[in-house]
């Protein structure tokens, strides 16, 4: 097929740029289109040297008529601003994955609730997919708009699939405790994510509720067609990129740690962008940096009654513009790992 013709609203953060730089080596797509109202008219490789030699584009205003010529658009903005491009980007027949928050959660209550404001477009939501490829591949295929899912949901979800899908463990007494590089806050400026107030540092936030739990329990419900009870605590970690995310379940069946194994193997062998490790392995963020992989582990410590999963990510990779581009290439019948084979930067 011809090139696939990229926009990307919100060119100037940490997700707009990791979308840029995924795409210089994507064998099937043209970028063609980069926004930002505050950086209109620079040179993209002005802003970004890294990207020296791969763009020749200069950021733009956010014009529907020119995203109107693209195939699909990319949305790496703040929560709010795909809802109100989306409808009549859908109605030119161009696709839109959204990185943000705006399509991701099902009950529009909900969604206003946490997000403190109203949802500018209901009546596309029904044909909205959440982009997580190893649940909802069939979907994403057909789909004209994609929820991507948000950082901690994919370490999370995928984490705790196997186990719900089986019935495996108590629904009532689940845990999340994820920690998150400072990349997950932003790019912008922000005291709290100066180097001096994250170096040599380590602590909880969001314990009394973060904007991912809701997500997050959404698809964990539909895992386990039951309400399910969980506690999620995410952390910020003095590192720039990666999420760990370490699950804990009460099983309530006895099965073998082999048998545990041999479960994750099996969900999870035919997905490209999920390493089941051999047991007792250690999943590191430094295993999955810079790449659009997941790998976990599935631990029954001391034979107990508790499985431990650890999950871990690139938060900007797989929990954002990687993933994205996995839902594109599904979206447009391409090479599932098209422009996303990039190996793990160690050390």
């Amino acid at each position: 097929m011809s090139e696939v013709k990229v926009g990307i609203v919100g060119g100037t953060g940490y997700t707009g740029v990791e979308l840029l730089r995924l795409l210089a080596n994507h064998p099937n797509t043209e970028v063609v289109a980069i926004t930002s109202r505050s950086e209109a008219g620079m040179p993209v490789a002005e802003m970004f040297p890294n990207l020296r030699g791969f763009y020749d584009l200069a950021f733009s205003e956010p014009s529907l008529e020119v995203l109107k010529s693209c195939d699909i658009v990319f949305f790496a903005t703040p929560h709010g601003v795909a809802m109100s491009m989306t409808p009549e980007l859908v109605e030119a027949g161009v696709k839109v994955i959204d990185l943000a928050a705006d399509f991701r959660i099902n009950d529009l209550n909900v969604w206003e609730d946490w997000y403190g404001m109203p949802h500018a477009c209901p009546s596309i939501m029904d044909e909205v997919v959440y982009g997580l490829p190893e649940l909802f591949r069939e979907k994403i295929k057909t789909a004209r708009v994609v929820a991507n899912p948000g950082c901690y949901p994919t370490a999370v979800q995928l984490g705790f699939q196997p186990l719900l899908k089986a019935g495996l463990i108590d629904i009532d007494h689940l845990i999340a405790d994820a920690k998150s590089g400072v990349s997950g806050a932003g790019r912008g400026a922000n005291v709290g994510t100066l180097a001096a107030e994250t170096c040599e540092g380590f602590k909880a936030y969001g314990i009394n509720g973060h904007r991912h739990l809701p997500e997050i329990a959404q698809g964990l419900n539909l895992m386990a067609d039951a309400k399910v009870n969980l506690t999620f605590v995410p952390h910020l970690l003095p590192t720039i990129r990666g999420i760990e995310a370490t699950l804990y379940g009460k099983l309530n069946k006895n099965i073998s740690q082999q048998e545990l194994q041999n479960l994750f193997e099996n969900t999870y062998g035919e997905e490209p962008f999920v390493d089941v490790m051999p047991a007792n392995s250690q999943p590191d963020t430094r295993l999955v940096k810079g790449s659009n992989m997941c790998r976990m582990a599935v631990y029954r410590p001391t034979g107990g009654d508790v499985v431990v999963v650890t999950s871990v990510i690139d938060n900007l990779v797989k929990g954002a513009a990687g993933q994205a581009i996995q839902n594109m290439n599904i979206m447009f019948n391409l090479d599932e790992d098209a422009g996303l084979n990039q190996v793990a930067l160690l050390p």
